[in-house]
């Protein structure tokens, strides 16, 4: 058991998080709306503030001030595998079709509509499959938090701000009140983790603490409310402890980054979106890197994300869907970073013996 004191600052964390959402780091950490299962803050924002996003697409400003940029973003996007498609149709040899779909795991109601191509195949499915069913048991996820506080807490004694020298903890102070978030209240969590309480805009924050269901947890609730299976792919703790392996100071690095990008984050987060809602996935990175100063020069960091938090868990993801699979009829929903790339959950599936075709 945590000693009393840090099971109550864990207790805090997870009375300002809920309900528990998607997070994962990524410099500058905005990415974490199309790839984990974790915690997403929800703030003092009030929803009727924070509603409607004021975001505007980066991609025309590219296009006019150089021409040259925009074309290598589409060019690098071009030879990324499987990037022009949010949602799949599974076949194989004597079963029912199956479905894929890549999600953002946001409340915003352009994403949480589920695509029309996908709403007979998800009505007929008898199997709804999510990354983390975690998500649907706030008990459960509480407990599980509070049983490896390694995960989400600083150890022995240490503080956000020991780790941070005076003008960087003075930007994440002001960034986190502008939430409504006291740094009080998260001077004791892991870097990764109070990147979740900055990485979202100011309205999608609004939306979260309203109670609004992002589209996989939707999904799920209404599968199981139908007497249909639900599975999940993975574990809260699998996810936290593939957060948690990557060093702190790239953590730390994209926490400070996300917060210099200030208002301009409402903008990558809605060319972001405007993407994925047209099933371009594969413009996303090429974008994030024109967009986001420091991101290009991430090196090992970057490069240590990529291979723990996509590739190695899009192959944990197509080993475990692929026996469910089997039993045709499946709808699986995971975020949709997970599908393009030559590691890519669709290739993955490809491999292990099932066809898949864009189906939107």
């Amino acid at each position: 058991m945590p000693p009393k004191s840090e099971a109550a600052a864990i207790a805090v964390a997870d009375r300002l998080s809920r309900p528990l959402l998607h997070l994962a780091a990524l410099l500058p950490l905005l990415l974490l709306a199309l790839l984990v299962a974790a915690l997403a803050a929800a703030s003092s924002v009030r929803a009727e503030d924070g509603d409607a996003c004021n975001g505007k697409s980066l991609l025309p400003e590219f296009q006019a001030r150089d021409p040259a940029l925009y074309g290598r973003i589409l060019d690098e996007a071009e030879r990324i595998p499987n990037g022009k498609a949010i949602f799949w149709k599974i076949e194989k040899v004597g079963l029912p079709p199956s479905w894929l779909l890549g999600t953002m795991h946001v409340a915003d109601p352009r994403v949480t509509a589920l695509p029309e191509a996908a709403r007979a195949p998800y009505e007929a499915a008898a199997t709804v499959v999510i990354e983390t069913t975690d998500v649907l048991d706030h008990g459960k996820a509480a407990a599980a938090m509070l049983a490896r506080p390694d995960l989400t807490m600083l150890a022995d004694g240490k503080t956000i701000e020991s780790l941070l020298d005076a003008k960087d903890t003075a930007a994440l102070e002001a960034g986190l009140k502008a939430r409504g978030i006291p740094m009080i209240a998260v001077a004791r969590m892991q870097p990764w983790l109070i990147a979740s309480f900055v990485a979202l805009p100011t309205c999608e924050l609004a939306r979260k603490q309203s109670s609004q269901a992002i589209l996989d947890k939707k999904l799920a609730v209404d599968a199981q409310a139908a007497g249909r299976e639900v599975l999940g792919l993975e574990t809260m703790i699998e996810q936290f402890t593939a957060m948690a392996a990557l060093p702190a100071e790239f953590h730390l690095k994209g926490l400070i980054e996300t917060l210099a990008l200030g208002d301009r984050m409402e903008d990558v987060f809605e060319t972001m979106t405007e993407l994925y809602l047209d099933g371009r996935t594969g413009e996303i990175m090429p974008m994030l890197k024109a967009a986001i100063p420091g991101m290009e020069g991430a090196g090992e960091g970057y490069a240590a994300f990529e291979e723990r938090l996509i590739r190695d868990r899009n192959h944990v993801m197509a080993d475990r869907a692929a026996p469910i699979l089997e039993k045709g009829n499946v709808f699986i929903a995971v975020g949709a970073l997970h599908l393009p790339g030559e590691d890519g959950v669709v290739a993955l599936l490809e491999k292990k013996g099932f066809t898949l075709t864009p189906a939107h």
